[in-house]
């Protein structure tokens, strides 16, 4: 039994260990190298997402297999044929086929309960107040504000060359998806050729979007910043290239936003936000220009 309680010590320490190193390692956007757990969740469907793994599941997980590791290793040591050379002829036991019958359906009952929940709270769509379409090609995303009277566009990875210092490679494209912090975005999903999927792991959502068909999913981001994801959905030789990124902005940014793509074009809009991020030594060449 001293094997037993060191392995299990042992293995207690591991996951404390592991789990405080995705705690550290997780970033807000995007994966990090060495990354354990879950992005930073960036939206209340994101929030309840990390509730139910870290909270319900994860210490669910965590006792259930310390139990099923210290039992074997229990039966191992007390059961071998050394230490019991005569084994015993034992066929039943109805406490115990109780037990493994009861303690598993309490089990499911009580992950049951949240998960359908949740469920329920991703599906349900509040009332929203902008709506986006995302709509798959092979091999990039368009995206049409149907609230603005004609803004759109095309997205596409960007080029190596062309990334930014905070920008990872397969993750950004050149024109992003803006939207408003705190706001509910009604995204309405469909493709022009085979099934996509509009995935942004931060924010707790992933929609097929099939062509002949409007899906419709939702998010409220609650962190500005840049998002990232991409098409979860196997759709050709060039499936790893279609790749989704959203910004999130204020709502006086969004409304500028707004108003340049409206009249200057997706393109000149973007360029406020260009300006923002660049160095300082930058700004004034960007300004000059």
């Amino acid at each position: 039994m001293k094997v037993a309680t060191l392995i299990l010590g042992s293995a207690g320490a591991a996951i404390a260990g592991m789990l405080s190193s995705a705690a550290m390692a997780a970033g807000l956007g995007h994966a990090e190298p060495w990354q354990i757990g879950l992005q930073d969740s960036a939206t209340p469907v994101g929030d309840w997402i990390h509730w139910f793994h870290n909270i319900l599941l994860m210490p669910l997980i965590t006792v259930i297999t310390l139990f099923v590791l210290g039992l074997m290793i229990f039966v191992m040591v007390r059961f071998n044929a050394k230490s019991n050379p005569v084994p015993s002829r034992t066929t039943h036991n109805t406490l115990v086929e109780v037990l493994w019958t009861v303690i598993p359906i309490l089990i499911l009952v009580t992950i049951a309960i949240p998960s359908f929940r949740l469920l329920y709270f991703q599906r349900e769509i509040p009332q929203a107040d902008m709506t986006v379409k995302a709509t798959g090609n092979q091999w990039f995303w368009s995206y049409e504000y149907p609230d603005t009277q004609g803004v759109s566009f095309d997205s596409y990875p960007k080029a190596d060359k062309d990334l930014g210092p905070d920008e990872p490679r397969l993750l950004a494209t050149d024109t992003a998806v803006v939207v408003p912090i705190d706001k509910t975005v009604r995204l309405i999903a469909t493709a022009n050729d085979v099934i996509h999927a509009w995935t942004i792991p931060a924010f707790g959502m992933k929609i097929d979007a099939i062509p002949g068909r409007l899906n419709e999913d939702w998010f409220r981001a609650t962190k500005e910043g840049v998002f990232y994801g991409e098409c979860s959905e196997l759709c050709g030789k060039d499936h790893s290239f279609m790749p989704i990124m959203v910004r999130v902005v204020s709502q006086a940014d969004f409304d500028a936003w707004l108003a340049k793509a409206k009249t200057a074009g997706v393109e000149e809009a973007n360029k406020m936000f260009a300006a923002k991020s660049a160095p300082a030594a930058d700004t004034q060449t960007i300004a000059q220009q």
